[in-house]
């Protein structure tokens, strides 16, 4: 299962995605947002009521994770992935508005599984454990919506060369059945 790296590149396409397998290693170029919990209670809270999103979802990557401080001279602090799980109550709404990847932890529910089989998506994983490895990677960042949640406000990132492998890919299967 899984083939050498491949490199993709924000935003992702479905042709991009009908190129990647369960398994598969890929290095993940471009722009992605940082999002947990809080921050998707408020983005699904802010559709519900009609508001604009932070962000397009169109093509978009959203990382699971909250940096710590950033040191000197850095764009960011270790930035490892969080729990997916935890956004599972909202991750289907957004991958109807266009989400294509998601990247963080652990295993996916089914309604999400479903989701992105439905709507051609990715679900990737990073390794945890690794996240002073990982803020390398990270270019840029800044904070574009709700900086009153501290490490959980969404962050935009540019990322080059970001290491993740497909966990669930656009029909479904499951790197964790």
């Amino acid at each position: 299962m899984g083939r050498d790296k491949i490199s993709i590149a924000t935003p992702i396409t479905d042709d991009v995605i009908k190129g990647l397998e369960c398994g598969d290693a890929v290095s993940l170029s471009g722009v992605i947002y940082t999002a947990r919990d809080a921050a998707h209670a408020r983005l699904v809270e802010m559709l519900s009521r009609g508001e604009p999103m932070p962000f397009d979802f169109a093509g978009s990557a959203v990382y699971y994770a909250g940096p710590s401080p950033t040191r000197p001279g850095a764009a960011i602090g270790a930035i490892g992935p969080t729990t997916s799980g935890r956004m599972d109550a909202y991750s289907p709404t957004l991958i109807a508005l266009g989400l294509k990847v998601m990247i963080g932890k652990g295993l996916r529910n089914e309604a999400v599984k479903r989701a992105i089989a439905e709507y051609r998506g990715l679900y990737l994983v990073a390794t945890g454990g690794a996240a002073a490895l990982i803020s390398r990677s990270v270019k840029s960042s800044e904070i574009i919506a709700f900086p009153d949640l501290g490490t959980e406000a969404i962050r935009r990132l540019e990322v080059a060369d970001f290491p993740a492998i497909v966990a669930i890919d656009r029909q479904g299967r499951d790197i964790y059945d």
